[in-house]
């Protein structure tokens, strides 16, 4: 049963904050929902034309088959991601941690850049399937991963990348650092990074008060759902706040779900006003 007030004292008292998020909490900075494959075909068109799914379409052999075409599905969404301004919600969230003496942490399946655009700290980020915003080599000649600084030039009318990202040490093409479907040639060191700064705060923050808040996480792909119920499992004084439309279920203590999408549930629990 949703009780506002009672999820807003748990959110007051709380001395550390874990933000989980999906796609879900993009949607309202009117980034596209690839729910489902006439989600994703309504945004990409010609993709629909050629009859792939998103997850055929999220996959490294593109690259290598038809790169123009690869490029011109993360060319256009590298686009739209910088051009994207994120939604009120993540200066609420924002005001949120400050407000906790910056004590939190983010964990993400999105690969859209968007916390650190709105302000969230590099180094409390663990970007679990990567970032649009860097690049690798398709061969990974090297262990390097770099930052994403091209602009790829797209004919949306063929939907063909008119020029793509080359690595800089073997001229390969190169491609996102991002996990993608059937993906053995992702380099994760940036991630692995980011997930050893996360160990090393989920160890400081075992037994504080830590709410757990979950924004549009899905159960298509459960990666996010999955780490906020662990932790919450693992910390005696966590507890987690599902915000979900759709697939707000929750089970077992210390667990609460809002039924609503990504900022209309942050406003209801966060706002003040």
């Amino acid at each position: 049963m949703l009780d506002i007030e009672k999820i807003r004292k748990i959110i007051e008292e709380a001395e550390a904050v874990l933000i989980t998020a999906g796609a879900g909490i993009g949607v309202d900075s009117g980034l596209p929902d690839f729910r489902g494959n006439e989600g994703f075909w309504r945004a990409y068109p010609p993709i629909a034309k050629l009859g792939l799914s998103f997850s055929e379409m999220a996959n490294p052999q593109w690259f290598k088959e038809d790169p123009s075409l690869a490029w011109a599905f993360y060319g256009h969404r590298l686009d739209l991601y910088r051009k994207t301004t994120p939604h009120e919600g993540f200066a609420m969230l924002f005001d949120l941690v400050k407000e906790k003496d910056e004590n939190y942490f983010i964990f993400t399946s999105n690969v859209d850049g968007q916390f650190q655009k709105a302000g969230f700290s590099e180094e409390k980020i663990y970007e679990v399937h990567g970032s649009i915003h860097y690049l690798q080599c398709t061969k990974n000649c090297t262990d390097e991963i770099w930052e994403n600084d091209e602009e790829v030039a797209v004919d949306m009318q063929e939907f063909k990348a008119l020029n793509y990202p080359l690595c800089p040490n073997c001229g390969t093409i190169a491609r996102p650092n991002i996990l993608m479907f059937g993906d053995w040639h992702w380099n994760d060191r940036r991630a692995t990074y980011q997930n050893r700064l996360y160990d090393t705060w989920k160890k400081k923050n075992r037994t504080k008060k830590t709410v757990v808040i979950e924004i549009g996480a899905g159960t298509a792909i459960p990666t996010v759902r999955i780490e906020g119920e662990r932790f919450v499992s693992r910390c005696p004084n966590a507890t987690l706040i599902r915000i979900n439309p759709r697939e707000f279920e929750v089970n077992g203590k210390n667990k609460y779900s809002v039924s609503l999408g990504g900022l209309e549930g942050i406003k209801a629990v966060l706002d003040k006003s």
